[in-house]
């Protein structure tokens, strides 16, 4: 087979036929389970230990191909799909339940800020890494006293010559203490009005002067951090040209709306689903025999194809030019609603025996409280609703 998998061809069932057979021929057996438990995503980094050999093969094997950021360019990594190449890509990836072989932060929100604000410096330098999952990122935006109001962020970022000096907390800042780097906002002047002065700053983890904290959750997980920088020097560059603001320092809130498009897009997908419920309540509880909630499960089957087709529409849509924009906050707050009404049917459908957490339901009822976390991350669902109904439908305020 070539070695770009005819990624450029202009045969788009010839695409298809070889994506298929190398997807076959590559994906490792025991990595077709795209709904296996959280902590079974590879989320690369420096610190990251591969969970099996196959873990680490497919990520190899896919990363030789640019299947871990398919749409990105070549020379960051990618496989340069179009945006049709990549439904394919993703069709062909279902049939066969296969696991995504990374997933981070990096992949999904700084990759695509970089993309659109980092000069070819910092592209060249950050992206790479992120495709191989060599480099492992989190997200420096809340603060205890700016969430859902975030350009209220007042961590300090004083300019001292060659480096910048950051003072403050973050919260809510998901991986902290097991990633290698974080893209954080930061404010760089004080005087002005609160959507300025703010900077999108990339900084190493490792620096002298952050800690980190994790807040244990109701579900028993800890992803969630406080960050907490003490005068933590930042280099004004962190190899020569490649500098450490991406975008204008002082227009940093530019870049922190356009990666929030992409959160937010990003946590919409887990209303869509990634395997048919009805398929997994069978398997793990002999069927549904209750009418009502079996209609609950069509009704949830049915919701997650309209949110997963809607997404690909507006997929579409950025791939034309025209964005996502506002209507993410849509998406956003639909998505986190239907993830939540799933997992509510299938403690439903568990019964009492759900509610045991060392029961024959497995992670269930940890995954369950999981979700209410949805509705708060990446923005309230009351933000959510007050930004459709003014910026999306227009309604008076």
């Amino acid at each position: 087979m070539g070695g770009d998998m005819a990624a450029e061809t202009e045969d788009p069932a010839g695409f298809r036929a070889e994506l298929r057979e190398w997807l076959e021929a590559n994906c490792p057996e025991s990595l077709r389970d795209a709904n296996g438990p959280e902590d079974s995503i590879c989320w690369g980094g420096k610190r990251w230990v591969f969970e099996s050999e196959d873990q680490k093969l497919w990520l190899e094997r896919c990363v030789t191909r640019g299947l871990t950021v398919p749409t990105w360019p070549k020379e960051y990594g990618g496989a340069g799909y179009s945006r049709e190449q990549e439904k394919v890509f993703h069709q062909e990836m279902a049939r066969i339940n296969a696991r995504w072989p990374l997933q981070s932060f990096g992949i999904w929100m700084l990759g695509p800020a970089l993309l659109h604000f980092g000069t070819p410096e910092q592209k060249a330098h950050f992206l790479p890494p992120i495709s191989r999952g060599e480099i492992r990122w989190c997200q420096g935006y809340s603060e205890p006293g700016a969430g859902s109001d975030l350009a209220s962020v007042q961590t300090r970022c004083e300019d001292k010559g060659d480096h910048w000096l950051v003072n403050g907390q973050k919260i809510w800042t998901s991986y902290a203490d097991q990633a290698d780097w974080i893209f954080a906002l930061v404010r760089t002047d004080r005087e002005a009005k609160k959507h300025l002065g703010i900077t999108f700053l990339l900084l190493d983890m490792t620096s002298p002067g952050v800690t980190t904290r994790p807040i244990k959750l109701i579900s028993g997980a800890s992803p969630f951090c406080e960050t907490f920088f003490d005068n933590v020097e930042v280099p004004k560059e962190h190899a020569p040209g490649i500098s450490s603001v991406v975008g204008t320092v002082n227009r940093g809130w530019d870049v922190a709306k356009y990666l929030l498009t992409h959160e937010r897009t990003m946590i919409s997908a887990t209303g869509s689903g990634a395997r048919s419920l009805g398929a997994v309540l069978s398997e793990e509880m002999g069927g549904i025999t209750d009418a009502s909630l079996r209609a609950a499960a069509v009704k949830a089957e049915v919701d997650a194809l309209a949110i997963g087709l809607t997404l690909e529409r507006y997929k579409d849509m950025a791939e034309s030019g025209q964005g996502v924009g506002d209507a993410s906050a849509m998406l956003k707050y639909v998505g986190t609603e239907l993830n939540k009404d799933r997992h509510e049917l299938m403690m439903a459908t568990g019964g009492s025996e759900a509610l045991e957490w060392d029961g024959p339901h497995g992670t269930r009822p940890a995954d369950w409280l999981r979700t209410k976390a949805n509705s708060i991350e990446g923005g309230t669902s009351e933000v959510m609703l007050g930004i459709v109904s003014r910026r999306v439908l227009g309604l008076p305020g």
